[in-house]
């Protein structure tokens, strides 16, 4: 399992409940690295997108208290594991909320992480993994600009992964 998302300076990930910038070369990271693929999520994050309705073309799997309809739906992290031994661990991607993140980030094996350099003013943030000891960043782009904005694109990995 991998964990996939961007995050600002501070290592927020979102304002009321939607990202905090627009950056198209980014979602096009987010949109090819899962398509096709397995994507677990927080109910926050399934009512983030448009509609309400899960991603296309990837199967969503919603950590969740209630049932949601199109989707997969475990209502706990003990469902959520005996769920994703069904897919190849490289085809399953984390890909929110931020309370999702917190737990499942010790059992993925990496975390993609696109950095904006800049403050996007966020209320939910995620563990900084550059003071992080049990994850190495083994990956790194070059600078580049998207929307205005510069990013990078960052390959984590889990030194100490739980079972």
């Amino acid at each position: 399992m991998r964990a996939i998302f961007h995050a600002d300076s501070k290592w927020g990930i979102g304002k009321n409940n939607g990202l905090m910038f627009s950056l198209p070369a980014d979602m096009k990271f987010f949109r090819e690295t899962t398509m096709g693929k397995i994507v677990v999520m927080g109910s926050k994050t399934l009512l983030s997108f448009p509609g309400g309705k899960p991603l296309k073309n990837r199967t969503n799997i919603v950590l969740c208290p209630e049932d949601v309809e199109g989707v997969i739906t475990v209502h706990s992290l003990g469902e959520l594991f005996a769920e994703i031994k069904k897919y190849p661990p490289d085809d399953v991607f984390v890909i929110g909320g931020a309370s999702v993140y917190r737990a499942l980030l010790p059992y993925c094996t990496e975390a993609l992480v696109t950095k904006v350099a800049a403050d996007g003013g966020a209320d939910v943030f995620v563990p900084d993994l550059d003071a992080d000891p049990a994850f190495a960043l083994v990956r790194e782009s070059a600078p580049q600009d998207d929307n205005g904005y510069k990013i990078t694109f960052c390959t984590y990995r889990n030194l100490c992964v739980k079972q």
